[in-house]
């Protein structure tokens, strides 16, 4: 009984992180017009799967982190009734904001749900010194160091594209249709008004009208290649390498504590959770996807582009070494950078997401214990 539950709660908790999670990696390729919402799931969807396989081989400290051992007694770790309700705590958490439409953090539900169980089971005896040192550091400094990198990484790149010549003009894309108008402001949405049309001598019917929006796209050539090509291509390059690091970071922590409880393996869990988290993007990844990519920050292909480098670049970093930062805290700290340096930022937006952020750890944490509580006086 007890070992279905856990296996159960584990696949759940896969599910509500693919929700969450899945689109975040793509979220500026969409946001910025570089590709419809679709393809950018199908590659969000691909490399993620590929980021879970790899986990097998290449993060297993991951697993050692998130299995309890140091936060609480040894006894604890491999305890069915506290395993299943860390799972169960964390798993309801990342999967309400998921149908919200809020983007929170995966390793921020465990981290709060392996509190809250812990200080159900055993009190004072929690390993407070090694929560601060193994959980809360890395969680609190990789959005930090996101935003700091991308405000001063973004115009460096902005120097290189003026110094080889390359400009940034406007189009407007009108269905399959793509008008060249110059270098003109576009407004945060992207939208131009009719008055603005009409002195770009841009002449629409009124239904196409509605349906305009306004991009920015760069011309010139490197080596004979336009660069709005090359950049598109290192655009979805960074995008699946953020997926990749989201699958490799984020798979080791939800099967660690299956893992801890013998349950399966680790093969058959990585194999399992990696298809749940997959199901879980294609389904329910909506929502989030339209917060990210357009409720955040209005941006184009190069700040897109500047934004994934960073997060692929810190999470595979952070994988490697076995932090459990947060994909999610690291990505929409890159695109908080990015609003920063663009003037685009949406604080309403912004403020929600890190209200969002705050009330992740205690609700997991809450709702763990409570389980703790059930599960330990149900007799499991």
């Amino acid at each position: 009984m007890v070992w279905i539950l856990i296996i159960s709660a584990t696949l759940f908790v896969a599910y509500a992180n693919g929700a969450n999670d899945n689109f975040k990696g793509v979220a500026t390729l969409f946001g910025s017009g570089t590709t419809d919402y679709r393809k950018a799931l199908a590659w969000a969807t691909v490399t993620t799967l590929a980021g879970s396989l790899a986990a097998f081989f290449l993060a297993a400290k991951l697993i050692k982190t998130f299995s309890g051992k140091g936060l609480v007694p040894d006894a604890f770790v491999s305890n069915p009734v506290f395993i299943a309700s860390v799972i169960l705590g964390a798993g309801l958490t990342i999967f309400v904001a998921a149908k919200t439409g809020i983007p929170i953090s995966t390793t921020h539900g465990l981290t709060g749900a392996l509190v809250g169980s812990g200080l159900v089971a055993v009190g004072t005896g929690l390993g407070f010194s090694d929560l601060g040192k193994s959980f809360f550091v890395p969680l609190l400094a990789s959005p930090l160091i996101a935003v700091a990198l991308t405000v001063m990484v973004y115009p460096l790149f902005q120097l290189v594209r003026r110094f080889t010549g390359v400009k940034k003009n406007t189009c407007l894309c009108v269905g399959e249709r793509v008008i060249p108008v110059g270098n003109v402001a576009v407004g945060e949405n992207g939208i131009l008004s009719v008055s603005q049309l009409k002195s770009l001598d841009v002449i629409l019917d009124e239904k196409s009208v509605c349906q305009v929006q306004a991009v920015e796209v760069y011309s010139g050539s490197l080596a004979g290649i336009e660069i709005q090509g090359i950049l598109d291509f290192l655009h979805f390059l960074s995008a699946g390498a953020v997926s990749f690091a989201r699958g490799l970071n984020d798979t080791p922590k939800i099967v660690a504590l299956s893992v801890a409880a013998g349950m399966l393996g680790l093969k058959w869990n990585i194999a399992l959770v990696a298809i749940a988290i997959a199901l879980g993007g294609i389904v329910s990844a909506r929502k989030v996807a339209e917060t990210m990519s357009l409720r955040i920050t209005g941006m184009n292909h190069g700040q897109g582009f500047t934004a994934n480098l960073i997060t692929a670049v810190l999470v595979i970093f952070a994988s490697r070494w076995g932090l459990p930062v947060s994909t999610t805290h690291v990505a929409c700290g890159a695109l908080f950078g990015i609003g920063i340096v663009n003037g685009k930022a949406r604080w309403k937006t912004i403020s929600g997401i890190l209200l969002a952020w705050f009330l992740t750890l205690p609700m997991a944490a809450l709702l763990a214990g409570v389980f703790y509580f059930i599960l330990q006086k149900a007799g499991l």
